[in-house]
């Protein structure tokens, strides 16, 4: 029987043997079967689908074996970073397992408190993806901040995650680091050591019972 592998927010990394999704309008535009054939440079791989994990994805409850994210998390509010784990939960078979990696606020908040740089919260800050250098000006550059999702919006420590996955049901959490493979060797065709830099990961399971 296969299993199924699934990433969402993908990006431009889909591999092969994932089901990769991502939630990028311009994804949705390539897409679009009226549009798609204008296209004529498409940004995305063609085995990218289009498909947000807040909204819910295409995909069978109880239909996936492991789910993985990179880097997407911060991005969702609190809100709907706990509908993101309901779905995953909903997704996820049995025994089935659920890796992700995001900034992490630990690290950083470290590096600020040790730096003696008269700068060093405007550094903080920039390594976050937080706050805005400047003010929105126009339709365009409106559009960019609606539809860019750029900005992070709620940041985590390991322990905050644990709690967070615990609260949704999640069982074995772990913190996980870039290369441990031993559970799934398929998790090495789909992460990359950049992504692991400053960052938390953690691996979780959907209950047997």
């Amino acid at each position: 029987m296969n299993r199924l592998y699934v990433q969402f927010g993908c990006g431009l990394c889909a591999p092969k043997g994932w089901r990769n999704f991502d939630a990028s309008p311009r994804l949705r535009v390539e897409r679009c079967p009226v549009i798609k054939r204008f296209v004529r440079h498409p940004l995305f791989p063609g085995n990218c689908e289009y498909g947000d994990i807040v909204k819910g994805l295409p995909l069978a409850p109880g239909s996936c074996d492991f789910i993985y994210s990179s880097h997407v998390l911060e991005h969702l509010n609190l809100e709907d970073f706990r509908i993101a784990l309901t779905h995953v939960l909903t997704l996820l078979r049995p025994g089935g397992v659920f890796r992700s990696v995001v900034p992490d606020l630990a690290a950083a908040a470290q590096a600020y408190l040790a730096s003696q740089e008269k700068d060093r919260a405007t550094v903080f800050l920039k390594s976050l993806a937080l706050g805005k250098e400047r003010k929105i000006r126009g339709v365009m550059g409106l559009l960019r901040s609606v539809i860019g999702n750029s900005q992070h919006q709620w940041m985590w420590d390991y322990e905050g995650l644990e709690a967070e996955l615990q609260k949704a049901g999640f069982v074995d959490i772990r913190q996980a680091y870039f290369g441990d493979y031993s559970m799934d060797p398929m998790v090495g065709n789909v992460e990359h050591e950049s992504r692991w830099r400053e960052s938390v990961g953690f691996t979780c399971v959907k209950p047997l019972a």
